[in-house]
């Protein structure tokens, strides 16, 4: 963390296939350490209708901040800092592991395999359809929960990173914590159904850490509304005991999917 707060930045190229400025840097210290990381200047952000402008990138660093208050650490380190393109969120890198399982598929429109769980009906083309799936896999399951609570209005599959380690990761977390809900996500998979024991603990905590140093973290990123918000989306998790289910009024799929 403090490498990336205060190492310095050079940038190296643009992605490309991301919708606001994302540019791929290395950071380094005087010791020599380096680390490979996404810089994402607010002067990058394209103007949105229905989130303030330049409020992105600090919605990237209050999802780092919530999911490391849930132990799980699904969202790899960010820092808000100046960079050489003024302000901005920069985030270790995380390289993708090619030899990972594959955490989507299309299946026949049937059923999921097992040790699948559906996500939506796809045309495929010629007027055949397919069924889209995830993996009944707990790190998927946890990225689920925490995207409840993040209110993440954009849970594409590029946005699931599984590394070397095995671990996955989540990101592009800068549509999160609207106050109305916009839970947009590909990991329906458990819609309806209980919470693991392991989850409802963690909501548990979060509640408490959102009113002490938790919610003091994340309040120079997001209003006061916002924040109660969250603090509203884990209660109602709590009393449900439920994964939430698709909105009725708000599409539930992100587009593109992946």
């Amino acid at each position: 963390m403090r490498l990336l707060r205060e190492g310095a930045l050079t940038v190296h190229g643009r992605l490309t296939d991301a919708s606001n400025a994302a540019l791929y840097c290395t950071v380094g210290a005087a010791d020599g350490r380096r680390a490979q990381a996404v810089y994402k200047p607010v002067a990058g952000e394209r103007p949105l209708w229905d989130f303030p402008d330049g409020t992105l990138a600090g919605r990237e660093v209050a999802a780092y901040e919530l999911s490391a208050a849930t132990g799980w650490d699904l969202v790899p380190p960010t820092v808000l800092r100046d960079g050489p393109h003024g302000p901005g969120m920069v985030q270790l890198w995380v390289e993708p592991d090619p030899d990972a399982a594959p955490l989507l598929a299309l299946q026949d429109p049937s059923g999921p395999e097992d040790g699948w769980l559906p996500i939506v009906r796809a045309e495929v083309g010629d007027g055949r359809t397919a069924l889209l799936v995830h993996p009944d896999d707990p790190r998927l399951r946890r990225l689920a929960v925490l995207d409840a609570v993040l209110n993440n209005a954009d849970r594409k599959g590029g946005h699931l990173i599984p590394a070397a380690d095995g671990r996955l990761y989540g990101i592009d977390h800068g549509v999160t914590f609207n106050t109305e809900g916009k839970l947009r996500t590909l990991l329906w998979g458990w819609a309806g159904q209980p919470l693991p024991a392991e989850a409802a603990a963690v909501l548990a905590g979060l509640a408490g850490q959102l009113d002490g140093e938790l919610g003091e973290r994340l309040a120079p990123h997001l209003t006061a509304a916002e924040l109660d918000a969250a603090r509203s989306r884990v209660a109602a998790l709590l009393a449900a005991g439920t994964h939430p289910l698709p909105s009725e009024d708000w599409p539930s799929i992100p587009w593109p999917p992946i």
